[in-house]
């Protein structure tokens, strides 16, 4: 059973960065054919000879198992909860485990929104499945823009952009968290303690050394770990903190610009100014006269 939907886009559309060009879902049964009939022309393909498509995929399957194999990536199972990132350009194939069948949801995408991505690592064709367990929030999210997608009112499009780029962040959000959670708990723990003594001690001399020796792991291994998990070294986490607290009392307080300075640990009222600049675009005494 296959639910599907075409949709086109103007050149104003195209401007949005990202426009819609297909939505479906389908329930495969055990044994039963496929791929199934009905496609438009380009979306079609044979299992053996694979397909390249001039737009990007992201698919959803809740339910069943399958196999994916592309240019970038050998035979690898599907398994339910899975999503996968289909790429302009990039021959793939896939198909369900007869035995198993499976419920898919699709939508097809292209613009530079998603380009960037690619471009910046966020995304890769070598990395193009994401498992993220049975989400109820995903699943809605494809049968919001199907039903946009029927209804086709003014600014569609749009509506639909939204919904993608909502998707796309879910998936790669939900992984993360599942891997990182995954991982020792302990870990995780390590970091959220971490966080709050770094926040809690913005005025004091509180070095990230310290903060390690604190919760009894090296250094090193205390610097990779919370980079992995806020994406931040220690350092610059504890920096830009300092600078959010700088941007307050500089607003909220007549204190001077010095005085800022080694309340939040500064090096000197030079080094923060040039910092503060760096992270703001501003001088603090540009911020402190506006």
């Amino acid at each position: 059973m296959q639910t599907s939907k075409y949709m086109l886009a103007n050149e104003r559309d195209a401007l949005w960065g990202l426009t819609v060009t297909t939505i479906g879902h389908e329930k495969i049964e055990p044994f039963e054919s496929y791929p199934t009939k009905g496609h438009a022309d380009g979306y079609y393909f044979d299992l053996e000879k694979g397909r390249t498509l001039n737009e990007f995929q992201l698919l959803y399957n809740p339910e069943g198992e399958g196999v994916f194999h592309s240019a970038s990536v050998k035979e690898t199972t599907l398994r339910p909860g899975d999503m996968f990132l289909l790429f302009p350009g990039e021959w793939h194939s896939y198909h369900p485990i007869p035995k198993k069948g499976w419920e898919s949801y699709w939508i097809g995408f292209r613009g530079h929104n998603m380009e960037d991505r690619v471009k910046t690592g966020f995304l890769s064709p070598h990395k193009p499945i994401y498992h993220i367990g049975y989400s109820a929030e995903i699943i809605g999210l494809y049968k919001q823009a199907y039903e946009a997608a029927l209804e086709e009112a003014a600014y569609t499009q749009q509506l639909l952009a939204g919904i993608v780029n909502h998707l796309v962040g879910r998936m790669y959000s939900l992984e993360r968290n599942i891997e990182l959670l995954s991982r020792s708990q302990a870990h995780v723990n390590m970091i959220s303690k971490a966080q709050l003594r770094i926040r809690e001690s913005l005025e004091s001399s509180l070095t990230i050394q310290q903060v390690a020796e604190e919760l009894g792991v090296s250094y090193s291994n205390f610097r990779k770990l919370f980079k992995e998990y806020t994406g931040l070294s220690p350092a610059v986490y504890q920096q830009d903190l300092r600078l959010q607290r700088a941007k307050e009392l500089l607003s909220t307080t007549d204190m001077s610009i010095k005085e800022i300075a080694y309340q939040l640990n500064f090096e000197s009222p030079d080094y923060f100014s040039a910092k503060f600049k760096s992270k703001t675009g501003h001088r603090p005494s540009e911020l402190r006269n506006q």
